[in-house]
């Protein structure tokens, strides 16, 4: 597991004791974690472990068929939601990074999920601009940079049917977001989003305190 518990308001007692009881990695999962962790101080852009159990839940338990993610980094994000969403399904992931997303590559081979995997890199707002307004998307999952989750959210309005979900990460900001001192161009980004996802009418939120902090939008 990881060393320290992402998750910034856990004790490491029971982040483990959470792990252990639903929510750790098999084999391959914890493989790309481990992997990942050898990249150093950056490693820290992957999602927690129980996250990703939580979105692969999440994506079998509504059926979803196609989705998009925004920011894969390592890949292991997109291996939880290709593992939930089952075979025949389709998810478009987003990044910029041949060389990281390159490290997760073999370990969606290893899952039997790499057919259902689209990686497209390139800037993801050019991305998503390219796809066609259809709304039939059921999911998507942002975690990239921070200044432009407006925009990212802006673009999946259109393309995520209503009634299915935006997942959006790092909601928190590690408790930056109630931090009068912190005036970061993240943390601003991150509070202006919050504000704008609030008070859009197409978005009904909950945010949940798991990993970084994590918004769920049901698109109306």
């Amino acid at each position: 597991m990881s060393p320290e518990a992402k998750s910034f308001h856990l004790s490491e007692p029971i982040h483990e004791y959470l792990l252990a009881h639903g929510g750790a990695p098999d084999a391959i999962g914890q493989a790309l974690i481990e992997e990942t962790r050898e990249l150093g101080g950056i490693s820290i852009m992957q999602i927690a472990p129980e996250q990703g159990a939580f979105m692969q839940l999440l994506a079998g338990a509504m059926g979803a068929r196609r989705a998009i993610e925004v920011g894969t980094f390592t890949g292991f994000s997109a291996l939880c939601l290709a593992r939930g969403m089952g075979e025949g399904s389709r998810l478009i992931c987003c990044d910029t990074s041949e060389e990281w997303t390159r490290v997760g590559q073999p370990f969606w081979e290893k899952a039997g999920v790499a057919d259902r995997i689209d990686l497209r890199i390139g800037p993801g707002i050019e991305t998503l601009r390219a796809i066609e307004d259809d709304q039939s998307f059921d999911l998507a999952f942002i975690d990239a940079d921070k200044p432009s989750y407006i925009a990212y959210a802006e673009e999946l309005l259109r393309l995520v049917r209503p009634g299915g979900l935006i997942l959006v990460d790092n909601v928190l900001w590690f408790g930056a977001v109630v931090d009068a001192d912190n005036n970061k161009d993240s943390t601003l980004a991150i509070r202006a989003f919050n504000d704008w996802a609030t008070a859009h009418p197409r978005c009904e939120n909950v945010m949940l305190p798991i990993g970084d902090g994590l918004t769920l939008i049901r698109v109306r």
